[in-house]
């Protein structure tokens, strides 16, 4: 088959459709993502001034979600401490989390997270299942 001008323009708005939904993909991570910290960074805020826990939490809780979630970054000692830093510093401003989840991302830096397949190495790095057989998660028909 030749390709014509009709199959360019077709195979076009292909690519930029898969773009367009990685773009959307991307976007909802780094949502969810920014939710996550700080609803990480108010939990542990909340137990210290409830409970009285001191600095060392931090470090037992970095401990324990590296044990839980081998291989996914983002839960170290520092991090974590960023996560209370956030919620501390702007949790007088309750529309602030929405609006951090929802600033856009440059069409550079995506283009970059989709062509390094962020996306993907995000998306398989959230279970701990890599032991497991494949076969046990096979979909019988």
């Amino acid at each position: 088959m030749a390709a014509t001008k009709e199959y360019f323009d077709f195979i076009g708005s292909v690519k930029d459709r898969i773009r367009s939904a990685q773009y959307d993909a991307l976007k909802a991570v780094n949502k969810e993502l920014v939710g996550l910290y700080w609803d990480i960074g108010r939990m542990i805020s909340e137990k210290q001034k409830e409970l009285g826990w001191g600095k060392s939490i931090v470090e037992n809780i970095a401990k324990d979600l590296s044990t839980e979630f081998p291989g996914q970054r983002g839960f170290s000692t520092t991090n974590i401490w960023l996560m209370v830093q956030l919620y501390i510093e702007y949790e007088g401003y309750p529309n602030l989390q929405s609006m951090i989840g929802e600033i856009a991302w440059t069409t550079r830096v995506l283009e970059h997270q989709i062509d390094n397949k962020t996306y993907e190495k995000y998306l398989l790095n959230q279970t701990n299942y890599d032991g497991l057989p494949a076969e046990k998660f096979k979909v019988q028909c």
